[in-house]
């Protein structure tokens, strides 16, 4: 039987019709269900019978789905650059898990709708799912992005994995000032799923980033829908799903914008940096020895033995910024030996107030620092920028730098 055939499959008492796929592997059979899914099964413990011969032309299929993106003088110049993720992704059939696999040049291909829209330059900085996401690969991404804007891209996608493309978008909202969008993107669902988010991502993102923006955005889905993606600024968005296609939001706001896929028109609803506003400046150093510590009911404050040897420590306390008043004096210590150390809240909304209680008001007098409303993951990562960059990072840490910090919370529902 050759790719292409209809075939049968029993396996283990259940039953699998479709067509074969391309395997990776010898050992694997590769079925495209009716359902759309794919699924691999070993050829040693299957059944397989012939249903129809040459139901499907795999080879066209694949022809078809190239895309030839040429040059064009009339066209701007949108870089794309790969760090992993689903977006980026397929199928092991070896191991029936999705790996990164695919570089930019890929994701052209995976998505012809790109073609026409811009002169693309593709670039991998990284080949690895985001949870293995580290600030040595935030280092060599906010250079590469630098690189391709120096070099005249009008505009610059990062294709990333969705877990920690948060924090990804925020350190390079420290780390760069650019004149021109940095998007990031990514799939919550891979692209051989029927519901797959990353051809609409990837669009919307690259019209995003030629809209009249000078800011690191985050573009998915606003909605489960189809019709259109969102625009958070990389410094207030939050994954707060673990799946569904709209799982990022703007903490606190509306997001900053939209684009309609069909239309492709891009819509800024609040204030934001325009293109061309500030000229590139790239800051890449980081202090990386700061740690995030969640407080709850009954957490061991010998925790904290550990965090003292770290230059900086973010506490992600209770409502207003509250810890056990037992911590009080073990924080106290920590900033005396030096160990900056920033509060937050662990609410999803609100802001940092340790002037309310009794509680608050002796953190304060501990030395330790608010973060006002900056979203806990933000404060972590602005607190390695500002440990390494700024002449005071206490003082930092108190006000905006990248958009991550409001002046004071409105309702906005």
């Amino acid at each position: 039987m050759d790719d292409g055939d209809r075939v049968r499959v029993e396996r283990a008492g259940q039953t699998y019709e479709g067509v074969l796929l391309p395997s990776s592997t010898p050992e694997q059979l590769v079925l495209k269900l009716e359902s759309g899914y794919n699924v691999g099964i070993d050829r040693e413990t299957a059944d397989v019978e012939l249903v129809e011969a040459g139901a499907y032309d795999v080879a066209d299929q694949r022809e078809g789905e190239r895309s030839t993106v040429e040059f064009d003088d009339d066209l701007p110049t949108v870089s794309l650059i790969s760090t992993g993720g689903t977006i980026a992704s397929t199928v092991d059939y070896r191991t029936g898990a999705v790996t990164a696999q695919f570089d930019a040049e890929d994701v052209l291909r995976a998505v012809p709708e790109l073609a026409g829209m811009a002169n693309y330059r593709g670039r991998v900085v990284a080949n690895i799912l985001s949870e293995n996401m580290d600030p040595s690969v935030w280092q060599t991404l906010a250079r590469a992005v630098a690189e391709e804007i120096e070099a005249g891209a009008d505009g610059v996608v990062v294709m990333h994995g969705t877990d920690t493309m948060q924090f990804t978008a925020s350190a390079l909202a420290f780390m760069l000032e650019t004149p021109v969008p940095v998007v990031f993107t990514g799939s919550q669902r891979s692209a051989d799923r029927p519901s797959s988010d990353n051809v609409i991502n990837a669009v919307c993102a690259v019209e995003a980033a030629l809209a009249d923006c000078a800011e690191v955005l985050v573009c998915m889905h606003a909605n489960e829908s189809d019709g259109r993606c969102a625009l958070h600024r990389g410094t207030r968005v939050r994954k707060n799903h673990t799946s569904r296609r709209d799982a990022f939001e703007t903490v606190g706001n509306a997001p900053l914008g939209t684009v309609e896929y069909s239309s492709r028109e891009v819509t800024f609803r609040r204030p934001h940096r325009e293109r061309g506003d500030v000229d590139l400046e790239l800051a890449p150093e980081l202090e990386t020895d700061v740690e995030l510590l969640k407080y709850t009911p009954a957490t061991d404050p010998r925790l904290l033995e550990l965090a003292g040897e770290s230059a900086g420590l973010v506490v992600e306390g209770t409502g207003l910024g509250h810890v056990h008043t037992d911590w009080i004096p073990e924080l106290a210590a920590l900033v005396d030996d030096g160990t900056t150390v920033v509060m937050t809240s662990q609410c999803l909304e609100g802001r940092v107030c340790d002037r309310v209680y009794d509680t608050g008001r002796d953190l304060l007098e501990a030395g330790v620092v608010e973060a006002e409303d900056t979203l806990p993951g933000t404060a972590k990562v602005k607190l390695m920028w500002a440990l390494a960059n700024a002449d005071d990072p206490a003082e930092a840490m108190r006000r905006s730098l990248a958009g991550e910090l409001t002046t004071r919370s409105t309702p906005w529902r």
